[in-house]
């Protein structure tokens, strides 16, 4: 299989800056991503490829997390006010806003019990929130700054990227009470997905490795270099591959993980291009171009 490129989306223009954090939500294919050089969360028709509109108030965008459940609940936190905006994935209105701490970031879902683990990059913190109310049930301090994290359900555990020192936490379900720090050896943990059925974790670093993670018994087992420090990562389960955004020199590595790792293709994107998101339904990876304020469509082929 290879990534073929589809065409391109055209966003609204900004200035300074760029995308930060975008993910899809599966049943209407509507991509949602923190613009934020506007200061806003632009919605994409995935089913026509086009810009829908930009949701206003949010200050600094940076994570963006879409449920895949009935209520078609997306949050998007804005780092420059301290608050989640709880967002309709179908209508595009905002429901709620939930204040946080001062530059909340990265973001993970825990269906059951419908709480919102949120990762803050200014007190170094993770807050559990009842969503979409936002009453905060536990705040826990971690070991350095966070960057992404994830819902292990299989373990009934959130995970958290924390820069330095180089780990992944683990913060019980319910709780947020640090049950188990797992050591990462290369310097810089960032992006963060889970491969659910086979209890592995992947840690992109920003020393220039791909990391692997067995959570059946929280140590590393495999890493592979990557061409540069990277950000945003995505696991494909149907082709059993990880989108790995660099935004220098502006690539994305595609890492085989069947047996050993390795970087199976490198797709040229555009400079400063970090920011992905992943439809698993239409095997589409979305690319934000800071450069030229679009979005790069890409969808698996069948290689000859």
């Amino acid at each position: 299989m290879t990534l073929q490129l589809r065409g391109h989306i055209t966003l609204p223009p900004h200035g300074s800056g760029g995308f930060d954090h975008g993910d899809v939500h599966a049943a209407t294919g509507r991509l949602f991503v923190a613009h934020t050089a506007n200061n806003t969360v632009d919605v994409i028709d995935g089913e026509r490829l086009e810009f829908v509109r930009g949701v206003g108030g949010c200050p600094e965008g940076s994570g963006v997390l879409c449920m895949q459940d009935a209520d078609a609940l997306v949050f998007a936190a804005a780092r420059g006010a301290g608050k989640v905006l709880v967002l309709d994935a179908t209508s595009c209105v905002v429901r709620n806003e939930i204040a946080v701490g001062p530059k909340p970031n990265g973001l993970a879902w825990d269906k059951s019990r419908r709480h919102l683990l949120v990762a803050d990059v200014d007190d170094f913190s993770a807050r559990l929130l009842e969503a979409p109310g936002g009453t905060t049930i536990a705040s826990t301090p971690l070991p350095g700054r966070p960057r992404w994290c994830v819902f292990d359900p299989a373990r009934d555990r959130f995970l958290v990227n924390i820069r330095e020192p180089a780990c992944v936490v683990a913060l019980a379900g319910g709780t947020a009470e640090i049950v188990a720090t797992i050591d990462v050896s290369v310097a810089g943990p960032h992006g963060l997905d889970l491969d659910a059925g086979a209890d592995r974790a992947f840690v992109a670093c920003d020393a220039g490795s791909l990391i692997v993670l067995d959570l059946t018994r929280d140590q590393e087992t495999g890493s592979v270099p990557i061409d540069g420090e990277p950000d945003a990562i995505w696991f494909n389960a149907l082709r059993n591959v990880v989108y790995v955004a660099i935004g220098k020199p502006g690539l994305i590595d595609v890492v085989d993980c069947r047996g050993g790792l390795s970087v199976a293709e490198r797709v040229t994107t555009e400079e400063g291009a970090h920011t992905t998101a992943f439809d698993a339904e239409r095997q589409r990876l979305y690319v934000f171009l800071p450069g030229s304020s679009r979005a790069a469509v890409y969808e698996e082929v069948q290689s000859r």
